[in-house]
């Protein structure tokens, strides 16, 4: 090791000290480092896939006949999170329908089956 880095990371750990009060023990110290590493990988991922959905979304744009996908892909790179709570809604939405579907269908054939019988 350079001597510059490990007076880096003495400097690096002074300041958590005077941070959290005391002196971090080396579980704590390597769950802190783990939990950056974890919110940057995060922070990545997400990056990544905001990245292929504007990709996808220029694919989109480009093709006619998916321009109703690319103005979905738009509104979900604008707005994730109303987005997300507007599928959920509709998706209920559907679940519901199909449900009052099958029944009205199974409703009508007994109607239609007593009629003929």
């Amino acid at each position: 090791m350079e001597p510059s880095f490990t007076t880096d990371k003495l400097e690096q750990e002074l300041k958590q000290a005077q941070q959290f009060g005391r002196w971090l023990s080396d579980e704590e110290r390597l769950a802190l480092e783990e939990e950056k590493t974890q919110a940057l990988r995060m922070i990545e991922q997400q990056r990544h896939r905001r990245l292929r959905l504007i990709v996808l979304t220029a694919v989109c744009l480009v093709i006619p006949p998916l321009w109703g996908i690319a103005a979905g892909l738009s509104f979900y790179l604008l707005f994730p999170e109303t987005a997300k709570r507007l599928a959920l809604i509709a998706s209920g939405g559907l679940i519901v329908l199909a449900m009052l579907s099958a029944l009205m269908i199974g409703f009508l054939l007994i109607t239609i089956a007593d009629l003929l019988f």
